[in-house]
């Protein structure tokens, strides 16, 4: 839930200046946030002092005075990403009693968010938990599971699920306006909110006279049995993952292997230190772990690659990453995912042919960026190489949009309404649906039209 309301900018001080704290410390330096970024590490604070619009303090952020350097009394959300989790927890309750508003830590042992509310972290002062690798392992099962998309996000446990995809010539709507192609198909249950055309940078939300072209990407949302209706449309194939391939035994590579293989999956690990391959063999017993690190052909070869049904590769190196989803691709992999951290490569991958690309670094800021929204927002996400954001707001009684049909509200053209859940169940909402206090409304926005959409759910 966000719980500021009013249009001043929020104060947000972030402990860490790591991968994860610098790119969130530039997205909410983009939305003309007050960032104040902490970090023992002078070579860290210096590049993001010179590149971003944001104030800088050397020092340890477990210590009270470095806090109050930072104006902790005056900070409405602190957010506590360090590479030590037993840092980031210490780090937020002091933020807490000195005066923080709201606190977020980042952790690596997900037994803390399995078990937050037995413990009451919130009565310690941390208000709320976030792991990167857990997010990185839940975005890999959930693409396995929709495995003919690019990117996918489930709303309320697959209530509303956004599915993003590439229209062939084969697609059934490819030529058609978004109207003719909705009375074609009227008993559909998904509809387009972002298109992005081939060859461009430009995201447009569609409207009726929206035409659908061959090369365009296409995130659509849709309720139950949407997702099997649009594969049947675009000439896709949601084909059943049951073997895996998995390069990488770091935390993500470990968490993804654990839960598929617990879920039944036929799981194969390559990680490349001897000792850590042993120790994973050991705690993984379902697990087939070879030492080995991807880049071998021959030994992909003798695993027999080509009988997998999917390639995820999670390794630290991002090129080392592109590269074997490459190979396994030239085996007939059907489904690759790639760990990438740098975000240029998003473009690239996609245009030589890697499936679905995860960046923790992403994940963990829209993980947070809902509690910078103004309104009631449940979740949120960002759409990989679209300037647009997904935003799901829960209807309060005072919101504008409560007890109006959606055509009568004053809604921007650069939003659109994909779906409502209503009661937990998703529907896709035309123009005559009426919202109702209690509904959680899923809206996709281009950038400049946030603040407008935000006033409706306030």
């Amino acid at each position: 839930m966000c719980y500021f309301y009013d249009y001043r900018k929020m104060k947000i001080i972030i402990a860490g200046a790591g991968e994860v704290g610098f790119h969130l410390a530039k997205l909410l330096s983009y939305e003309s946030q007050e960032i104040t970024l902490i970090d023992p590490n002078k070579k860290s604070l210096a590049y993001a002092d010179t590149h971003l619009d944001i104030r800088v303090v050397k020092g340890d952020a477990t210590s009270i005075a470095i806090l109050k350097e930072a104006r902790i009394d005056t900070c409405d959300l602190f957010i506590a990403v360090t590479s030590s989790e037993t840092t980031n927890i210490t780090i937020c309750v002091l933020a807490k009693q000195l005066g923080a508003k709201r606190t977020i830590a980042r952790i690596s042992n997900t037994e803390f968010i399995r078990h937050k509310d037995e413990v009451g972290f919130t009565k310690f002062g941390i208000d709320e938990l976030i792991s990167p690798e857990a997010l990185a392992a839940a975005e890999i099962e959930l693409s396995l599971k929709q495995s003919s998309f690019n990117e996918t996000y489930e709303f309320e446990q697959g209530a509303l699920t956004m599915a993003g995809l590439t229209l062939s010539r084969s697609a059934s709507f490819v030529g058609k306006t978004v109207k003719e192609a909705a009375e074609i198909f009227p008993e559909i249950h998904f509809v387009p909110i972002a298109i992005q055309r081939f060859g461009t940078q430009f995201t447009t939300i569609p409207r009726g006279d929206t035409k659908f072209k061959r090369g365009d990407s296409v995130v659509f949302i849709t309720s139950e049995g949407g997702a099997d209706e649009l594969c049947k449309l675009t000439g896709k194939v949601n084909r059943e993952i049951k073997n895996v391939m998995i390069l990488g035994g770091g935390q993500i590579g470990f968490k993804t292997a654990r839960d598929l293989s617990n879920k039944g999956f036929n799981v194969k690990l390559l990680e490349g230190n001897r000792d850590r391959a042993f120790d994973i063999a050991d705690e993984l017993t379902k697990v087939l772990v070879i030492n080995s690190d991807g880049r071998n052909v021959d030994l992909l070869d003798e695993e027999n690659i080509g009988d997998m049904d999917a390639f995820i590769a999670v390794g630290p190196n991002s090129e080392t990453n592109i590269m074997s989803c490459l190979v396994a691709k030239t085996k007939g992999v059907k489904k690759t995912i790639a760990l990438v951290e740098n975000m240029d490569y998003f473009d690239l991958s996609h245009s030589i042919g890697i499936d679905t690309l995860i960046n923790k670094k992403l994940l963990a800021a829209n993980n947070i960026f809902r509690y910078i929204r103004r309104g009631e927002v449940v979740a949120m996400t960002k759409l990989s190489n679209l300037n647009a954001e997904l935003l799901e707001f829960e209807v309060k009684g005072s919101s504008a949009v409560c007890n109006k049909t959606i055509k009568s509200i004053d809604f921007p053209r650069s939003a659109i309404i994909g779906g409502v859940i209503r009661n937990g169940v998703g529907m896709i909402a035309l123009g005559s649906f009426k919202i109702r206090e209690g509904d959680r409304v899923v809206v996709c926005c281009l950038l400049k039209s946030i603040k407008r959409v935000e006033k409706l759910f306030i």
